[in-house]
Order: structure tokens, then C-alpha cells, then sequence
């Protein structure tokens, strides 16, 4: 009984450290950063915390301010670590001293508020999309240590190989290394080169809280609003440019359908069985006026704006009859125009399906899996099962259904997947 007790203790801790980790890394790793000024140093450091925490909190129990404890160990190690390498001088001292102070504070304080403005993970983005790095790497790196993403579900979002995503992010560490990279939100001069990289993560760590690549929920509200967060603040950096304020457009009218999108179990909702009361009106206004923000400085509608757009038709529809799909099919048009990806094709498709009927949609569908770009993607089988269901083709539905659910890696979408697959 008692090796059973101390199983469960175990369990409970795991999933704790988890827990702690999946919200507060980012914070912990940017503390960390700006603490020693060594990127690659400061994960190294907070993942060894979490190996102590897992030897520690089963039998002290979890901290009453986990991510404090995490972060004042991390910092121990670093210390401890320069002792050794003799380089203990009166700066050094200086720092510990501080550390004393601040832990006996911060264990004390209450957890960091999610909406308070904290400078230090937007640096990290900041650092992570460093010119010196390729495209590739600045999105898996900062996904990785900003977002909080697994390697596996930065594969999973961009139909890549595990290893590949491992590469790029062990690549980009050594790289900001040997650049001596500093800790720091660049000068305003240099933020136009970075911005296209910077917007371009928020709105991935975004998606993976409107739909997680994998694990047992459906949504990720706390990533969502940590997006939404750093969002704001770089439109309080970047006052003028309508790219950032319709990226926070597009998150708030998305993020304001979260309460509706999963029922009392966390199973998903589809759209049409949504109760829009539960819809977030707050964040509706907000996303409307961050997005007639954007549309103010006259520059036409980039990416962001037009994704923006479709989702405010959402967002102002009593119903899914209610909808101006019509609307909806040109907007993704003008997105194909300007930023095609078979995703788009694959969503335009389904706004096509509403508008004209399933038939028309179907042959775009078709022509997608001809082209093989979403191959190993669940929603393209799944898009295909809904349209072949609505022309009557059940059985053949049924059939894509099942390869949409063996492709699924959310655990909540699989299911939902599974019982249509038996009908």
C-alpha cells in the first residue's frame, strides 16, 4: 500500500512539474536569460530545476510559488557553477546577495499575474528571431522556449519530421552563441527586420492554443492569452504598424469563441452546436477595434488583417445560417493571393461548402490530396468525410473519418473523430 501511495505521490508531482512548466517556461527561461546573459545556459539551467523539483516536491511537497522555486534554484546552479569555474568576484557576490532578497520575496509574493506587462519574455522572442538565424530556426526556437511547445508539436505544426525541428532548434542555440547575441528588445531601428519573424511566432504560439497539436485538451487558454499579452505589448512598441494591431485583431475575435468551443468535459463543440452566448463580447469589441485600428493607416489588408476580417464575420453572425459566407469565400481568395498555402485552399474550401454547396467544395478538396501538400494533415480526411456526408456518400465518410482520427494527435479530437468513423 505504501509503494502505492508513493506512486501516486510521484504521479501527482510530474504532473505538477508539468503543469508549471507548460505556463510559466517561458518566464523562467527569460529570468534565467537575463540573469547569466546565456541563452543556451539559461534552459540548461531551468531544466535541471525541474529535475530537482521532481526529486524534491514528492517528499516537501509542491511550493506554494512553484515557478519562484524553480527559478531560485536555477539561479543557485548558476552561481554554484561559476564558483567552480573561479570566477566568484564582488559582482557575483552582489548577485547572490540579491538572490537571498528576492527568493524569501518571491516565495511569499502571490504567482505572476498573466496580464501584467513582463519586458523579459518579449525580449526572449525578441533574441530568439534574431537576424542571424534562418527563418526556420527563429520559429522552432522561439516555439520552443517561448511558446513552450514540445519538439514533437512543433513537427506536428509544421508537417516536419521530429528530428528536423531538433536540429533547427540545437543549430540556433549554437549560432546566437557564437554571435554573443545580446538579452534585449533591439533599438527601433532594427525592429522592422525582426517584426515579419516576431509576428509570425505570436501567431503560431496563438494557434497552438486555438488547437493543440496534442495532449488531452482541446484548447490552450493560457498560451492564448500569454499570445495575446506579448501581442499587446508590441503594439505599444509599434504604435504604426497595422500588421501588429490586426494580429491582435485575429487573436481576440478568436480567442472570444474559446468559452464555447468545449463543453463541460472539454470535448469539443463545433461551431454550429456553439452557444454564442458564451461567446466573450469583450474581446469582440476589442478585436473589432484593434482590426479598424489596422485598417486606419490605409495600407490595404495584409495576412493577418484578412484572416482578422473572416473571423470578425464569425464573430458578428447570430448563427452559422446567419452567416455571409460569401463574404467569407472572397476574403480567403484574397488571403490565397497573397499568402497561398494549402491550408488556406483547404479552408477556403470548407467556407465554399457553406456558401455553394459540397459538391464544389469536394473538387477542391480532391485537388488538394491529388497535390499531396497536406499529406499526413487530420483535417484534410476530415474535411473530406463532412462533404462526402453531406452529398450522402456515408460510407465513405466513415472511411475518411478513420484516417483523419489515426492522424489526429490531440486526444480530444481523435475521439470526436473515432465515433463519427463508427457512425
Amino acid at each position: 500500500m505504501a509503494g502505492s501511495d508513493s506512486a501516486a505521490t510521484g504521479a501527482q508531482t510530474e504532473r505538477a512539474v508539468a503543469a508549471v512548466w507548460r505556463i510559466e517556461s517561458a518566464r523562467i527561461v527569460a529570468t534565467l536569460t537575463r540573469f547569466t546573459g546565456d541563452f543556451g545556459l539559461a534552459e540548461d539551467l531551468a531544466q535541471d530545476a525541474l529535475l530537482e523539483a521532481l526529486a524534491q516536491w514528492p517528499r516537501d511537497g509542491v511550493p506554494a510559488n512553484p515557478a519562484a522555486w524553480l527559478t531560485a534554484v536555477a539561479k543557485r546552479r548558476a552561481i554554484d557553477g561559476w564558483r567552480r569555474r573561479e570566477r566568484y568576484d564582488d559582482r557575483l557576490a552582489v548577485i547572490a546577495h540579491d538572490l537571498e532578497r528576492e527568493q524569501d520575496a518571491a516565495l511569499d509574493a502571490p504567482p505572476w499575474d498573466p496580464d501584467a506587462i513582463d519586458d523579459d519574455v518579449l525580449r526572449l522572442v525578441f533574441i530568439a528571431c534574431h537576424p542571424v538565424l534562418s527563418r526556420e530556426a527563429r520559429v522552432a526556437l522561439t516555439l520552443r522556449v517561448a511558446g513552450g511547445l514540445s519538439t514533437e508539436q512543433i513537427a506536428r505544426a509544421f508537417l516536419v519530421p521530429t528530428a528536423t525541428v531538433q536540429q533547427r532548434i540545437v543549430r540556433a542555440k549554437k549560432t546566437l552563441a557564437a554571435a554573443k547575441a545580446p538579452f534585449e528588445v533591439p533599438g527601433r531601428d532594427e525592429f522592422p527586420a525582426r517584426l515579419g519573424a516576431v509576428l509570425g511566432v505570436l501567431y503560431l504560439v496563438f494557434n497552438e492554443a486555438h488547437a493543440a497539436t496534442a495532449g488531452e485538451d482541446l484548447l490552450r487558454p493560457d498560451l492564448g492569452r500569454e499570445a495575446i499579452r506579448l501581442t499587446r505589448v508590441l503594439a505599444a512598441l509599434m504604435p504604426t504598424e497595422p500588421d501588429v494591431h490586426a494580429l491582435l485583431a485575429l487573436m481576440e475575435l478568436t480567442a472570444a469563441r474559446f468559452p464555447a468551443r468545449v463543453d463541460a468535459h472539454g470535448d469539443p463543440v463545433l461551431l454550429a452546436d456553439q452557444d454564442r452566448r458564451l461567446w466573450d463580447r469583450g474581446r469582440i469589441a476589442r478585436g473589432r477595434a484593434a482590426l479598424a485600428q489596422a485598417d486606419a493607416f490605409g495600407r490595404g489588408r495584409g495576412a493577418y488583417a484578412l484572416q482578422a476580417a473572416i473571423a470578425e464575420c464569425h464573430a458578428v453572425a447570430p448563427s452559422v445560417e446567419e452567416t455571409d459566407w460569401e463574404r467569407i469565400v472572397l476574403i480567403y481568395e484574397a488571403l490565397g493571393r497573397i499568402a497561398p498555402s494549402p491550408v488556406v485552399e483547404l479552408n477556403r474550401a470548407a467556407a465554399v461548402a457553406m456558401a455553394t454547396g459540397p459538391a464544389s467544395a469536394l473538387r477542391i478538396v480532391d485537388g488538394l490530396i491529388a497535390d499531396g501538400a497536406l499529406r499526413g494533415y487530420h483535417l484534410l480526411p476530415a474535411t473530406r468525410a463532412e462533404l462526402l456526408l453531406r452529398l450522402g456518400r456515408a460510407e465513405e465518410a466513415r472511411s475518411e473519418f478513420a484516417v483523419a482520427a489515426a492522424l489526429a494527435g490531440n486526444d480530444r479530437e481523435r475521439a470526436l473523430l473515432e465515433q463519427k468513423a463508427r457512425g
